[in-house]
């Protein structure tokens, strides 16, 4: 698999969303979605360098999915809060720069986020000695920008949103000659991050369905590749934030789509669909939700009070998932990805107010 190409973000103008997913439409320009051989080489490559993280049951949590409504729904989180940086986009990062060559870690990166993908290239880059510059939108988390700067990366703040981010990095990339890294068309990334659904394959082999959250669609199209080779029968399902659904509505769709990006989430603030991460969800996604803010604050003091754990709006959007639909749920035996554990003291105020 190469890792020297960048892969173009190609969106068109934004159309409302109107049907379900077509089994024949086709997205334009999407790269191979890796393979599962793909991601066994990537376990192999960052094995020792990312932590396991655990696969635990909070019996807070599923009272209060019961609550919800989803009588006999039981959880598994996976706990990639606790990974490095704080999120599964480190796995990816690290499966991409570790494949560099010494010309291509000389050339060093650009990329574009909201905080968690830029803190995982960062922590990379240091580990790689690849030079690594990030481009956030101005009033960034402050704990994500800190830690970037802390990781030694050059960040660079451009317009207010995630989108305006992407411009500008692809104006940086060009003008300097850095290889410009995606936050979602990136296979090696996928690859990479699906190393969080492989190792909770092996903690609880008997999930019935997988929930992730979405904001370009690394995880959850990662979930679907594994799910797809080594448990067919078990349900993934993609959840995201209701004021920025760019993603949930290129799925409907069957095709790439712009939509509002305002979510207070900022891991799920995402105003196009990509390439890659659609074509795998519509190839292997059971279902797409959306949450609003308040829920995805609702479900962050849950995992506060009920299983002692900090989640940033991204990290817990999943579980609001749960709390939102529990009808989707009721009875099962449901995965839970916590990805990522950057809350600012703002959000965690507002959370818990």
């Amino acid at each position: 698999m190469t890792t020297s190409s960048p892969v173009p973000d190609a969106v068109p103008a934004a159309v409302p969303s109107v049907a379900p997913p077509a089994a024949a439409a086709v997205v334009p320009e999407a790269p191979a979605p890796p393979t599962m051989r793909d991601v066994l080489a990537a376990a192999r490559r960052i094995d020792g360098l990312v932590v396991r993280t655990p696969a635990l049951a909070h019996p807070e949590l599923d009272r209060a999915v019961a609550h919800a409504g989803a009588d006999g729904a039981s959880l598994v989180v996976k706990h990639e809060n606790l990974q490095h940086t704080g999120a599964f986009k480190v796995r990816g990062a690290l499966n991409l720069l570790l494949g560099f060559d010494e010309a291509e870690r000389r050339r060093g990166i650009v990329a574009y986020s909201t905080g968690n993908h830029a803190q995982a290239l960062a922590h990379a880059g240091r580990r790689t000695g690849t030079a690594c510059t990030i481009v956030m939108p101005h009033h960034p988390n402050p704990v994500k920008e800190r830690a970037v700067r802390d990781l030694g990366a050059d960040v660079l703040l451009h317009g207010e949103t995630f989108d305006d981010a992407r411009v500008r990095a692809a104006e940086v990339a060009a003008a300097t000659g850095a290889r410009l890294v995606g936050a979602a068309n990136e296979p090696v990334l996928v690859a990479g991050v699906a190393t969080a659904t492989l190792e909770l394959l092996q903690q609880a082999p008997d999930l019935d369905v997988l929930v992730v959250p979405v904001g370009g669609g690394s995880g959850a199209a990662a979930a679907c590749l594994v799910a797809a080779a080594l448990a067919p029968g078990l349900r993934v399902v993609a959840v995201q934030a209701s004021a920025s659904p760019a993603a949930h509505d290129s799925w409907r769709a069957g095709e790439l789509r712009t939509a509002a990006n305002a979510t207070r989430a900022e891991g799920l603030a995402v105003g196009c669909g990509f390439a890659l991460t659609q074509q795998v969800l519509r190839d292997h996604l059971e279902d797409f939700l959306l949450v609003d803010d308040d829920a995805i604050a609702a479900a962050q003091r849950a995992y506060l009070t009920g299983a002692r754990t900090v989640a940033e709006g991204a990290g817990a959007a999943a579980l609001a998932a749960v709390l939102t639909h529990p009808d989707a749920f009721a009875g099962r035996r449901v995965g839970v990805v916590c990805s990522g554990g950057n809350a600012s003291e703002a959000e965690l105020r507002r959370a818990l107010g």
